[in-house]
């Protein structure tokens, strides 16, 4: 509702001049009634056009004329019967005022001298009424009705009700304060049926109309001689009916969203209440999805259209700024630029969601390159754009560690004795987040070389497939399946193994694995010569020569689940050997495991499965080894057996136990039960 600003309402007593002895007093009041009259429909003519409107924070408005002074709307001096108004300026001497009947309100300009001496001056919007001297005066109100804009009844009886059953003081033979009545306009406006809303005070014995449509209520006070008003009516608009909508700028907006925010309002009257609550599930529907975006501004046309207008903040570039780990100031980085965007899901031209930039930030992180990931938005001169700022810190990519000993207790051989290893490893080869690792260890039995060299993402590649490179040279223990030979001798079986593998994501949780595998194998004595049968005679390999070569196709197939304490576990892996030569080995391999955690309470079940089969021509070192940590829990590597097939089921039972709450000292006790065939 648009203030009165620069106006102010005073009341005071009024001097009644003598009348000139040559006038009668009949004729001076028909000719002042006469100007009371023009004046005062001059002015309802000139505030009808101004109406009380609730403007929502999303609603666009036109504006309106531009406000008028009052006094150039009002004549000096015109006489109102039943209740007038006199505008006065600084130059005019309240001694002066025509003559008044019954009482008067008098607007004069703030600070003018009349006000201010008569020390009567109404207190502006947010003073106190009674601290001038006299309480807020109640006028008598005999009718209440509803009217539309030409003062004609409302085509639609529903609306009308609406409004009526909006008022909560505007009764019938009620007394009211300006204040009750401005509180029901704001309640008919926040009903949502109507644009505007306008009061208008009618002395139905006289004619004379009192309209307020500027003014603001708070700032209208009446005085305790005002005349009695025999009846008042409301001027409202009410909203056209909702029949098309055109939404602009929503990109990311689902239709159908829109559809079913709007369907229940086709054919209605517009209710801007209902509008509201329409705009912010939209406005909800970004929120909860982290993207920049809002409701901008909502258009009601004629027709029944409605028009909203969205802003969306797009990409418009992505930088990256690499910090010193120390000082914490922009520094030259090592890894590429193009290897960090590659990682991100958000890219230009993108709305911006801050959920999934904070999921890039966390896939950043996971590359092992950076201490610390951030992203900062800048705004940029173009509206409805934003610049991401990625902040990196990162940490050294290279690391070398070596160590060794001689074991004590040897006598014969004092380099069998000796252990050590040696490892290197670069993160981030040539800044493009390469991994290359080299690593030797050596046991007093046991021992391997190993060169892995993976790239995560291969250039060029849009579903992020890896690529994996080993060379491998390995000694183990042939105890694992062969057992303790009955001469005391031991067994070891030598691998050497170069292969390729390629890997990539499926399906969110899953992953699939391919690759092709060189390997040759055969069984050493405990002098590291080759030897094709036990203490048994029985045969050590497959193909009776001291070595077997295998050419293994693999292909793998995992899902992991959440990784929490109740997630799951599924994988199954092939290998398949392909004879490109004769002598080369040809069997099938298939393999299965499946793991699954259940809370029971402050205890955790833990429940494993798995099985194995192999067909065809394969060494005996490649059968199935029963045992272990990675089947049966309490026994040593291949203790409980080997074999062509298997199947192993487990479950463990995990129980927290305080000894000492206070201290915060806990045992936490495994139990396992299993049952394997092989």
């Amino acid at each position: 509702m648009r203030q009165s600003d620069g106006v102010s309402f005073t009341s005071s007593s009024i001097k009644i001049p003598l009348l000139s002895s040559n006038l009668s007093l009949s004729q001076t009041l028909a000719s002042q009634l006469a100007r009371t009259r023009l004046s005062a429909f001059e002015l309802i003519h000139s505030l009808r056009n101004r109406s009380y409107v609730k403007n929502y924070p999303t609603r666009s408005t036109e504006s309106t004329q531009s406000e008028l002074g009052i006094r150039s709307l009002i004549r000096s001096s015109p006489l109102l019967c039943s209740a007038s108004l006199s505008l006065t300026t600084q130059n005019h001497n309240i001694g002066r005022s025509p003559l008044l009947y019954s009482a008067s309100l008098l607007l004069t300009q703030p600070g003018s001298a009349e006000s201010t001496q008569s020390g009567l001056e109404v207190p502006l919007k947010g003073q106190s009424a009674a601290a001038g001297g006299y309480d807020e005066e109640r006028v008598l109100i005999s009718e209440v009705l509803v009217r539309n804009k030409e003062g004609e009844e409302l085509e639609r009886k529903d609306l009308e009700m609406e409004a009526l059953t909006a008022l909560k003081a505007c009764q019938a033979n009620s007394a009211l304060t300006a204040r009750e009545v401005q509180e029901d306009v704001d309640r008919i406006i926040d009903s949502g049926y109507f644009s505007s809303c306008t009061p208008v005070a009618v002395d139905t014995r006289d004619g004379i109309r009192l309209v307020f449509q500027t003014f603001s209520f708070q700032e209208l006070v009446f005085h305790p001689n005002v005349a009695r008003l025999a009846s008042s009516y409301l001027l409202v608009e009410p909203n056209g009916e909702f029949h098309r909508l055109v939404c602009e700028g929503a990109n990311v907006l689902p239709s159908k969203f829109l559809e079913d925010a709007f369907c229940d309002g086709h054919g209605k009257v517009v209710n801007l209440k209902r509008l509201d609550e329409v705009i912010n599930s939209i406005n909800g529907w970004y929120t909860e999805r982290g993207l920049f975006g809002l409701v901008s501004g909502v258009d009601i046309f004629s027709g029944g259209i409605i028009r909203l207008q969205v802003a969306e903040s797009e990409v418009s570039d992505i930088s990256i700024c690499f910090l010193d780990r120390k000082t914490g100031e922009p520094t030259k980085g090592k890894t590429k630029p193009e290897t960090i965007l590659r990682q991100l899901t958000t890219k230009k031209g993108q709305v911006y969601s801050m959920l999934q930039g904070k999921r890039d930030v966390d896939t950043v992180s996971t590359m092992g390159l950076m201490t610390d990931v951030s992203i900062i938005t800048q705004p940029t001169g173009d509206a409805g754009k934003v610049d991401l700022l990625l902040n990196v810190v990162e940490r050294p990519s290279g690391r070398f560690s070596a160590g060794g000993g001689i074991s004590s207790g040897i006598t014969s051989d004092p380099l069998s004795g000796v252990f050590g290893s040696f490892a290197y490893s670069d993160r981030n080869l040539f800044g493009r987040n390469q991994k290359l690792n080299i690593s030797l260890e050596r046991g007093q039995i046991d021992s391997i070389f190993r060169i892995n060299f993976t790239d995560p993402w291969i250039e060029g590649d849009d579903n992020q497939t890896s690529r994996t490179i080993i060379v491998q040279n390995s000694r183990t223990p042939g105890t694992l399946v062969h057992g303790n030979q009955h001469d005391n001798s031991s067994l070891s079986i030598g691998r050497v193994t170069a292969g390729v593998e390629f890997s990539r994501p499926i399906r969110p949780k899953w992953s699939g694995t391919a690759g092709l595998i060189f390997q040759h194998a055969g069984v050493h004595d405990e002098k590291g010569n080759p030897t094709i049968k036990d203490f048994y005679s029985s045969p050590l390999t497959a193909s009776g020569k001291p070595y077997d070569n295998m050419l293994l196709a693999k292909f793998e197939s995992v899902y992991t689940g959440s990784g929490d304490k109740g997630s799951s576990m599924f994988a199954f892996n092939m290998d398949q050997g392909l004879p490109v030569m004769p002598e080369w080995l040809f069997f099938n391999r298939v393999n299965a495991r499946a793991s699954k955690g259940v809370e029971i309470g402050p205890a955790r079940l833990l429940l494993r499965l798995s099985g194995g089969h192999v067909l065809g021509n394969f060494s005996p070192h490649e059968a199935f080894a029963i045992g272990g940590t990675n089947s049966v829990r309490g026994y040593k590597e291949g203790a409980v057996g080997s074999g062509r097939s298997y199947m192993v089921g487990s479950s463990e039972v995990s129980v927290p136990m305080v000894i000492l709450q206070g201290q915060g000292l806990s045992l936490e006790v495994d139990m396992d039960m299993g049952l394997a065939f092989g």
